[in-house]
């Protein structure tokens, strides 16, 4: 609204006719002057004599006068007016576009694709909205600095730019977020499949930044303006159609990365539900939800009770008790793992400070706390606060882990260890890790993965690699601890590897720490010191329960 006011004050300036009419009033009065006044006033310049009418010369003179100045100020307005609508026309274009990527800005992308979509409605076609987000985008940030991270970005946008079909529109709405949308007749939508792949094609290629060559990937997520018109007759407008493509390019990054996948209504209920389990574990933290888990580990040999691994479970008051391959990612995701470990952790120390001394305590940390420099400190904190010896304390680090960081983990390690904590390597044999990494990383037992034990009976591979994993261990002189033990045939099996430590449903299901402490009371494996803290009986919600009373698979191994 304002904008067209604008627009007609300044065209009314440039045809301003107050100007207009003084300099026609003047030419006017010049003309009817002229024919009496001129002739007296060439014979005063001539010398000839002087005229009979001063009046007349003067007056004439003035109105030549009043033209010159009527004229020069018309031409001035009409520059200023010029010089005005460029103005506005640099602003307007700086608005409404991203400096960094010369695209569409999100401000000009929503009305530039509803006057898109209605341009389609009306020749009987549609348009496509695709939602493109770069993978790990803020890697490349961290790692090599953000002016390389803005010359991929570029990168990206002319590939993308450079593939778009005329009539199509880019917008980066921010960060490493770009938006396409792509007018296609109704029956073609296989040209948005192509349209998708080339540009997940082209951003995969890698993009050379100096002496660097950077490689990232893309996630799109895509829907179509007339998806409802079959059974509904409307048209999605843009804001909609954005909402929907980006709803499916979060399930592409859900399901891997690097693809693409079109908008479907089961979609939208699965991120409201992730919205809902984001509110519930923030919330969840704080209410004290989150409860530690235990589970037996067992000497194979003389089947004596050596330890206890904690797993995080989380006892909703609306969902239930949910497993941990549930709520670890999101809150790994979210950025409040370290919260949620530390939590968990200052509990399970509270309750292993009463059994017997001769029984450890594992836990698992995150990758991202890894990364955290000041992790061993407060975890020393945490021990000196519950009085707990580190010399019965084991971490576990997933195998996975050591390809982020190697530098990162070997410090931790040390740190650690100066500390008199003990070290796993968690997992083993699902991450791919060198021979060099486990003879230069100080570990101090190796676990592993239950998915080769529990299938050592029907497969050769899996117990060909748990023959291989024990020989490795024995040669480096490292304890090892088989996850995942569930038939007494598996057993008999891990038996003849000799002296191993084993976990798994076949010695009995995790249980809360009131069921635990009830088992160390039977088997006469309490400290002798009086327990001096209160057991919280709500924490017993799933002792002696089956494993369908737990939502979600068990993550056992990797869980905080």
């Amino acid at each position: 609204m304002f904008g067209a006011e604008r627009k007609r004050r300044l065209g009314t300036a440039e045809r301003d006719f107050v100007a207009l009419g003084i300099v026609a009033a003047s030419i006017i009065l010049f003309v009817g002057i002229g024919d009496a006044a001129l002739p007296a006033l060439i014979r005063v310049f001539s010398g000839l004599g002087v005229g009979t009418d001063r009046v007349m010369i003067n007056a004439l003179l003035l109105n030549v006068a009043l033209i010159i100045f009527s004229w020069r100020r018309y031409r001035e307005l009409i520059r200023e007016v010029q010089e005005r609508k460029r103005t506005e026309a640099v602003a307007r274009a700086l608005a409404d576009t991203d400096p960094l990527t010369n695209c569409l800005n999100r401000r000009a992308m929503s009305p530039a694709v509803g006057n898109l979509i209605d341009e389609a409605t009306r020749h009987g076609d549609a348009v496509a909205m695709i939602m493109l987000d770069i993978d790990k985008f803020k890697q490349v940030n961290d790692i090599n600095g953000h002016a390389t991270g803005d010359f991929v970005l570029q990168e990206c946008a002319r590939r993308i730019s450079a593939l778009l079909p005329h009539g199509g529109l880019l917008a980066r709405l921010g960060g490493d977020e770009f938006a396409c949308a792509v007018p296609f007749h109704t029956n073609r939508a296989d040209l948005v499949d192509r349209l998708a792949a080339s540009f997940i094609q082209a951003v995969a290629e890698p993009v050379e930044a100096g002496c660097l060559s950077i490689e990232v990937t893309a996630s799109l997520g895509v829907a179509r303006s007339d998806m409802f018109s079959c059974s509904t007759a409307t048209v999605v407008e843009g804001q909609a159609l954005q909402h929907m493509a980006d709803i499916a390019m979060y399930h592409a990054k859900k399901l891997g990365r690097n693809r693409y996948f079109w908008f479907d209504a089961p979609m939208e209920a699965d991120l409201r539900f992730r919205s809902e389990m984001e509110a519930g574990i923030r919330c969840g933290i704080q209410a004290g939800e989150f409860v530690p888990f235990y589970e037996q580990q067992i000497d194979l040999r003389t089947g004596n009770l050596t330890g206890f691994e904690m797993l995080a479970r989380w006892n909703s008051p609306t969902l239930g008790m949910i497993g941990p391959d549930i709520f670890i990612p999101i809150a790994e995701e979210i950025g409040v793992i370290s919260e949620l470990s530390e939590r968990l952790i200052t509990q399970a120390l509270s309750d292993a400070r009463d059994w017997d001394p001769t029984l450890t305590l594992s836990v698992n940390i995150s990758p991202l706390q890894l990364r955290d420099p000041w992790f061993a400190q407060r975890l020393l904190k945490m021990l000196v606060e519950s009085n707990f010896p580190a010399s019965r304390l084991e971490i576990e680090i997933t195998e996975s882990c050591l390809h982020e960081d190697v530098g990162a983990v070997r410090a931790l390690i040390a740190s650690l260890k100066n500390q008199g904590i003990k070290v796993s390597l968690d997992d083993f044999g699902t991450g791919y890790s060198s021979l060099s990494q486990l003879r230069t990383l100080p570990f101090d037992q190796i676990k592993i993965d239950r998915s080769f034990v529990m299938n050592m009976q029907d497969s050769s591979d899996s117990a060909t690699i748990v023959d291989a994993i024990t020989a490795l261990g024995k040669g480096l002189g490292l304890p090892i601890t088989a996850e995942g033990i569930e038939t007494e045939a598996v057993l008999e099996q891990l038996r003849k590897y000799g002296k191993l430590k084993g976990q798994g449903y076949l010695y009995g299901r995790p249980e809360p720490a009131a069921a635990t402490r009830k088992r160390l009371e039977s088997m006469n494996l309490l400290a002798t010191a009086p327990f001096d803290g209160a057991i919280d009986d709500t924490s017993d919600v799933a002792c002696g329960s089956e494993v369908g009373e737990i939502k979600g698979a068990e993550r056992e191994s990797g869980a905080v």
